[in-house]
């Protein structure tokens, strides 16, 4: 028999979240979290997106061991956004039962109908920047940090529980180039002349926030805005990730461009690979999480690197824009020895985005889907 009960003490909250990273022990393809950042993920006073969102935790037990759990989301901004009555569902893991599986979706479903939902949708976060989807192809893939990992067994819980797909992402491998294309340089050149763009490069955080404030951010939502699920990000929200993210970054692949305004016009972040060094942390910063991912990120020679996002403001789409954040960034995927990238997940449909890559040697290794059903 399977119980489902609710997360409301901060044991069970650590239970929650520790259970999401033991159901994995011992598979080599799984990046963990920190766990830290995983609980502070569910504290109102810590994250932003909670201030548009209501949430439940459940966890399943079975003869009193946890076997499963799941986060139940409501993010009324997006709702209202979108036009749709969602209740959401991510932080979906569960042993390979489907009494476990479907217990904890009907507890999810049943709170979202004592709120008026009329869909169920997930796997999905609170925002964009959390984790969406489930992984249907590319298991004997590493996950990256940005990425995610689950088992096979997964999709076939969820399509026998009668949810379906709404939406896919793919995912790239890309072999790192040792020069930036010709083609690629020439429609750099051009298009810099002719809208008279600049690449900026800046140090650090700081200069970061002086210079542009929180614009980074704005074109991340103007470009973000038409996509799947996206809840355009509130000022807190801002700050929350710039204090999240930035700290973590080398510089050196953070660009920016900007018209004669000074105005940004798209930007480019990546970063090292750091998922081995989450998985020798285990979760844990101390005694010597902090050593292996401080190490991988100051590294001054990375084999796979993590491509985050690259975001154009909207009037300036389809202008080859793209193409100044891609010759800024070569050069220094050959300083560090980059062998291979990752991208992060790319709507099915989003073929802007998929146009970036164009030009290079890569494999489609990876998808993921997002599931829907009426309740």
């Amino acid at each position: 028999m399977v119980t489902i009960k609710q997360v409301t003490t901060q044991k069970e909250l650590k239970q929650f979240v520790q259970f999401g990273m033991d159901i994995f022990k011992g598979n080599p393809y799984y990046c963990p979290p920190l766990v830290f950042d995983e609980i502070n993920t569910f504290d109102k006073s810590k994250n932003p997106a909670l201030e548009v969102s209501e949430f439940v935790n459940y966890l399943a037990y079975r003869d009193d061991k946890i076997v499963g759990r799941i986060c139940g989301i409501i993010n009324h901004e997006a709702n209202k956004a979108w036009n749709r009555q969602k209740v959401r569902f991510g932080w979906f893991d569960f042993i390979d039962d489907m009494e476990v599986s479907s217990a904890l979706l009907d507890a999810v479903r049943d709170w979202g109908r004592s709120k008026g939902m009329r869909e169920l949708n997930g796997p999905v976060g609170f925002t964009d920047l959390d984790h969406q989807g489930l992984l249907i192809e590319g298991f004997e893939h590493s996950a990256p940090m940005a990425s995610l990992y689950n088992y096979p067994y997964y999709a076939a819980h969820l399509v026998n529980y009668g949810l379906q797909k709404e939406a896919d992402w793919i995912e790239f491998q890309i072999q790192s180039p040792r020069q930036v294309p010709d083609k690629m340089q020439r429609v750099a050149n051009i298009v810099k002349d002719k809208y008279q763009l600049n690449v900026v490069k800046v140090k650090n955080s700081r200069e970061l926030r002086k210079r542009f404030g929180y614009e980074y951010f704005d074109v991340i939502d103007k470009a973000y805005q038409p996509l799947y699920n996206y809840q355009p990000l509130t000022k807190k929200q801002k700050e929350y990730y710039c204090n999240m993210y930035f700290p973590l970054l080398n510089f050196d692949f953070v660009t920016i461009v900007t018209n004669e305004k000074e105005e940004i016009v798209a930007v480019g972040v990546g970063m090292p690979d750091i998922s081995d060094a989450l998985r020798k942390a285990k979760g844990k910063l101390f005694p010597f999480g902090w050593y292996h991912i401080i190490k991988a990120l100051k590294a001054k020679k990375i084999r796979t690197f993590d491509l985050l996002l690259i975001a154009v403001r909207p009037d300036y789409q389809n202008k080859g824009v793209n193409s100044l954040i891609v010759c800024d960034q070569l050069p220094y995927f050959v300083k560090y020895g980059i062998e291979k990238v990752e991208t992060t997940a790319i709507l099915e449909v989003n073929m802007k985005s998929q146009a970036n890559f164009t030009d290079f040697e890569k494999i489609q290794h990876k998808r993921r889907r997002a599931y829907i059903m009426q309740i």
